[in-house]
């Protein structure tokens, strides 16, 4: 698990450079793709479900971002985009694809299936949390009224 959660850590800065993110912020980036993996990986031993895994991964990674990006002064999108990273499901995209070509259609179903449930697990997971209104995410810091 530890290696999954550094291998997150990496893969997440990795696609914070790529995203032009200011480099004081990839320790963040990282956070966030780290606690989203660690979610990932404890709901989905616990639930054997990629898609609910990954919709309670989404949740933890927008709250994370929500809270990074009102305490540090920065859009939302620095954090969340990064953080997602490692939760989209790009192989079974590519699965999918190499199913339909190789006239595999049963298993590009199925491939199709669950990467769709997965990135519509993801797309509710995030909306979730911004229904929440922004003062909620002031954590440490005084609210105004």
């Amino acid at each position: 698990m530890l290696t999954q959660l550094i291998a997150s850590f990496l893969a997440t800065v990795a696609f914070a450079v790529l995203f032009h993110v200011p480099k004081r912020e990839f320790f963040y980036c990282g956070i966030t793709g780290v606690i989203g993996w660690f979610f990932y990986l404890l709901i989905n031993d616990s639930f054997n479900s990629v898609v609910f895994a990954s919709f309670v991964s989404s949740i933890a990674i927008t709250v994370v971002s929500r809270f990074f990006a009102v305490n540090r002064k920065l859009p939302v999108t620095i954090f969340l985009i990064s953080g997602i990273f490692p939760l989209v499901p790009g192989a079974g995209i590519y699965y999918t694809t190499y199913y339909i070509l190789t006239h595999e259609n049963t298993l590009a179903v199925s491939k199709g299936v669950e990467a769709i449930s997965i990135a519509l697990a993801i797309a509710f997971g995030i909306m979730l949390i911004f229904f929440i209104p922004q003062k909620f995410f002031l954590w440490g810091k005084k609210r105004s009224k």
